[in-house]
């Protein structure tokens, strides 16, 4: 077949769920002249909704490969004065007791970034032509024909067929749930609080640091940054036993993700810490409920039928542990792209056969799966430790908690995570297997 005839035909794909794993697929994969992409959303508009998002340099570096410098300047993300990664203050006393510091990293653009979910959000979609995002269109079913595609119902009633489906709709995925019906998530057992508001109400605040902080405290910690465009963020939150009836009550079933709470709860928590904290949960106006959940399990595949996978939180969710799930997202994005050109180059004479389709999709598993389950493997032993603590009823010392500080995250594998080596060494790896 001609260009002509694969020009008439290209390669259909459909993306579910318009967030920032799904937005970087369309964008990355729109790169290609005989890739068709369409965005399914659930949701009625696309609007500035969420918390705030970090991205480290491992998701920045992977923006600006896709030629994406304006989705991550300061105008859209806040960097801090010093080219460190993240700072640690004692909860009591103020003072920086830990750093992580950067391994390879010396490009400004690519130093840890903060942004407003819905900021980013609407830089992405400057990218995206608006006629190929169909709103209110929630997945109910999708199955697949290995020889003609994927077929997709959503609740409207409408239909749709792709030769490829990605699922990118998140820590609740339509997609996922098609596919895996009987799949549990987990509560960590946090639940944290978080509030946006106007950065002039801390203006009057003494001490306040221009670099991004987290602060450590022995039950709990607290978090707060400048946002671009003027805003502040701060969020705080509780540890509980996931399995206590009155905790899932409280913070699981009635602090459901994204609901507005009671301010109280955050001043409260925070009483007896430090001034500065003090003041930041003091002058807060309002926060909302992010009851954190992650994979109770690895899923032993993200492939599907041969032409189904899924990206960031609707692959690997991890209750946001170590501010890397957008990172995360924007490397599955880019890694399913690396996959499918390699099948699918750009001067092929026709679209790849469904074993080609199979083969991207594997690779793309290859080189993101085995990341994602080790990071879930931290996560399970860190809620493991803190559940058995509060159990317990033991409590972190001072000497224990400054110890921590002082390792650091111990997260560079994380953070500055190379996608593109990733992705080479699982395509040869696979081309030995051949």
């Amino acid at each position: 077949m001609g260009s002509l005839g694969i020009e008439s035909s290209p390669l259909q794909v459909a993306i579910v769920g318009t967030g920032i794993a799904g937005l970087t697929a369309a964008i990355a994969l729109r790169k290609h002249p005989h890739i068709h992409v369409e965005l399914y959303e659930k949701a009625t508009e696309l609007k500035e909704i969420g918390a705030s998002i970090t991205l480290g340099p491992n998701g920045l570096r992977t923006l600006q490969r896709l030629g994406l410098e304006d989705c991550i300047s300061d105008q859209v993300g806040y960097r801090g004065p010093n080219p460190i990664s993240r700072f640690y203050r004692h909860w009591k006393t103020n003072e920086i007791i830990g750093e992580d510091f950067y391994e390879d990293v010396s490009e400004p653009l690519h130093y840890t970034a903060r942004f407003h979910r819905g900021h980013l959000q609407q830089a992405l979609l400057k990218h995206i032509p608006r006629d190929i995002i169909h709103l209110k269109k929630k997945l109910v079913s999708a199955t697949v024909d290995p020889r003609d595609g994927v077929n997709m119902q959503f609740q409207d009633g409408s239909t749709a067929t792709a030769d490829i489906l990605i699922g990118a709709d998140g820590i609740r995925s339509g997609v996922r749930t098609a596919f895996v019906p009987d799949f549990e998530l987990e509560w960590s057992g946090h639940t944290a609080f978080r509030g946006i508001f106007d950065a002039s109400l801390v203006e009057p605040i003494q001490g306040v640091p221009l670099d991004s902080t987290h602060w450590w405290g022995p039950e709990t910690n607290f978090f707060a940054t400048r946002l671009a465009r003027n805003l502040f963020t701060v969020q705080g939150g509780i540890y509980a036993d996931p399995k206590d009836p009155v905790a899932i009550a409280k913070f699981r079933d009635g602090g459901r993700w994204d609901q507005e709470a009671n301010i109280n709860l955050l001043r409260e928590k925070y009483v007896d810490w430090n001034p500065v904290v003090k003041a930041l949960a003091n002058v807060v106006p309002n926060i909302r409920y992010y009851p954190n959940y992650f994979c109770g399990s690895s899923l032993p595949t993200w492939i599907f039928g041969d032409r189904v996978t899924l990206i960031g939180d609707a692959a690997h969710a991890h209750g946001g542990a170590f501010a890397t799930g957008g990172s995360l997202a924007i490397d599955d994005a880019y890694a399913l792209y690396l996959a499918l050109i390699s099948v699918f180059p750009e001067t092929a004479p026709q679209k790849p056969s469904s074993g080609d389709i199979l083969k991207a999709l594997k690779l793309y598993e290859d080189t993101r799966r085995p990341h994602a389950v080790k990071l879930l493997k931290v996560v399970h032993e860190n809620n493991a430790m803190k559940t058995r603590k509060i159990i317990a009823e033991t409590q972190e010392t001072d000497e224990e908690l400054r110890a921590r500080a002082k390792r650091g995250s111990g997260t560079t594998w994380l953070h500055e995570h190379n996608v593109v080596k990733a992705f080479e060494e699982a395509f040869a790896a696979s081309s030995k297997r051949i």
